[in-house]
Order: structure tokens, then C-alpha cells, then sequence
């Protein structure tokens, strides 16, 4: 089955670091990489600028700039990685990056959006209003990995996956999660986080449970760690001393992600992850990609608590 994968650039180091990423990731796999640049001429506001510059015209040469960048950078693809499973579809827009990719993928059924992050920082730098942030917040029908600037790709044996168990998942959900793992027969990590360790809850339980039957086919292991100073950090610690490839979360109210964001930056400051991070948006209670199965699991879910 082919993938659709959106692939954001700005011609700059870090897209192409992202976009090696991607060709490496889905070496094996029939895949159509749509290659994105949107752009908008800046067109100055002065009292001294002469009135007769033709926007027109400055609109054509930032549209051709635009389509040689995206022909060079497919031909380089082409020559550096000269994959016959891969195909690519060079896109140049004129449009704000985030309204464009929310048409894209709904109009080129997107799998997944691979975007990358500046500096050795890079899920600070997420953080802190990049455009890469502002992907995660609007797309809440794809998910989003990030790849920081000077990541090499390594194959993702060692996946962790964040969660606090206070939220039903759905399969569905979770399928981004599960793909990689049967994609790379990885080790899923479960890690939960707790301020002080104590035990889980009725609810938090049934979550566990609901989620180690999604993982049934593949090796999985639940650590609970306490919290060091920030979630931030302790996920840090977490995947810098198990070794972990791949960071993933589920993006929802009250979730770790939206924790992390909302931490103070004294706090987040120390958090210079160096792999990236698949970002799971939640799937509407009304998304037609829930199953019976799992309508009637979260139902039972909320009449037991």
C-alpha cells in the first residue's frame, strides 16, 4: 500500500536533515513524498519606496525561485538516494505553510507530515513558535514527526511512547505508534511519568490494559519513572539511558505534550532532545476511523468509573 508523505522545506539544513530522515525511514516501503514550499513575497511598506513596483512581477520571480529550489532538491533526492520504490510530487504555493498543509492533506490523504528542527535544542526550539510547533497545533488529522537539525538517522529499534494512562486510546489512535514498531520490530517503551510514585488508579488501569492488548504483538515494557524537575527533563534521562530512537505522544488536552509546552522555560530550557518526535494527534469522538470495537470499549470505559 502506497504512503503519502508531506515533507515541508525551506531549503534550509535542517529540512534536508529531515527530509534524509524520511527517505531513510521508509527505505523499504512505496511511498509518495510531496515536497512543499509556500511562499510570500515581502513586499516593503515605505513612504520612500516608488509606487510603480509591479507585485506582479515580484510574486512571478519568488514563485520561480520557489520551483527551481523544489526541482533541485528532487533531483538531488533522486541522485543521492536512487530509490525505485520512491516517488515525488514537487509543490510550490503561494499560501501561509499551515493553511496549506491542512488542504494538503486532506487533498493527498496524507499519512504523516516529517518536518525538522533548528539547533542542537531541537524540541525547544519546537516550543518556542517555529513553524514546526505551529504544525503541531493546527493538524489535528495527521501526525507530525520532527526531526532536530543534526540527527542521523538510526533504525528505531527502541521506541518510547509517553503517556499518563488518564485517557481511553483507540487503536486507531495508536496505529502511527504500532506501524513503526511492526515496520522496525522495535521495543515499545511505555513510560509514565509520576510526580511521586504511586499507584494507578481504577480508570488509569483500564487504560493499561486497553493499551498492552494494542501492543500484544509487539515486545513492549511499562516503566514509571519520577518526575525530575520537569517532565521534559525526565523524558530526556528516559530515552538518553535507555537508548531510545524515537520519542512518541499522543497531542491532547491535559496530555504530556501539552504539559511540556506549558512548562515554565527555566524548566524546558535543559531539554535538548537529540531524537525525534512523532506528535499523535487524538482522534474526534465523532472521526469515522473508530471502530464498534472500540466505541463500545471507551462506553464501558466511562461506566465503570
Amino acid at each position: 500500500m502506497t504512503k503519502h508523505i508531506l515533507i515541508p522545506t525551506d531549503f534550509s539544513k535542517n529540512a534536508w536533515n529531515a527530509t534524509k530522515y524520511a527517505m531513510a525511514l521508509y527505505e523499504n516501503e512505496t511511498c509518495v513524498f510531496h515536497i512543499l514550499n509556500t511562499y510570500t513575497p515581502n513586499i516593503a511598506h515605505s513612504r520612500f519606496m516608488a509606487t510603480s513596483i509591479n507585485g506582479a512581477a515580484l510574486e512571478d520571480s519568488t514563485r520561480r525561485h520557489s520551483l527551481n529550489g523544489l526541482e533541485h532538491l528532487i533531483q538531488r533526492i533522486q541522485d543521492d538516494f536512487k530509490n525505485p520504490n520512491h516517488s515525488f510530487e514537487a509543490i510550490s504555493s503561494f499560501s501561509l505553510l499551515v493553511d496549506e498543509i491542512k488542504d494538503l492533506v486532506e487533498e493527498k490523504n496524507i499519512d504523516l507530515i516529517v518536518t525538522g528542527t533548528k539547533g542542537a535544542s531541537g524540541l525547544e526550539e519546537v516550543f518556542m513558535g517555529s513553524n514546526t510547533v505551529r504544525i503541531i497545533k493546527s493538524i489535528k488529522n495527521c501526525p507530525v514527526l520532527a526531526v532536530p537539525q543534526y540527527f542521523e538517522f538510526e533504525r528505531p529499534s527502541e521506541i518510547a511512547f509517553a503517556t499518563d494512562f488518564n485517557r481511553f486510546y483507540t487503536k486507531s489512535e495508536l496505529e502511527p505508534l504500532l506501524e513503526m514498531a511492526r515496520m522496525f520490530r522495535a521495543t515499545v517503551r511505555i513510560v509514565h511519568v509520576q510526580y511521586e510514585i504511586k499507584a494507578l488508579t481504577e480508570l488509569q488501569l483500564f487504560n493499561l490494559n486497553m493499551l498492552r492488548k494494542y501492543l500484544n504483538t509487539v515486545e513492549h515494557y511499562v516503566h514509571t519513572v519520577s518526575e525530575l524537575n520537569s517532565v521534559s527533563k525526565t523524558l530526556e534521562v528516559f530515552s538518553d539511558e535507555l537508548d531510545i530512537h524515537l520519542l512518541a505522544m499522543l497531542n491532547y488536552p491535559h496530555s504530556y505534550m501539552e504539559r511540556i509546552t506549558k512548562e515554565p522555560i527555566v524548566k524546558r530550557v535543559a531539554f535538548h532532545t537529540q531524537i525525534p518526535l512523532l506528535v499523535i494527534p487524538e482522534l474526534g469522538m465523532n472521526s469515522t476511523k473508530r471502530t464498534k470495537k472500540e466505541e463500545m470499549s471507551f462506553s464501558n470505559s466511562l461506566g465503570s468509573r
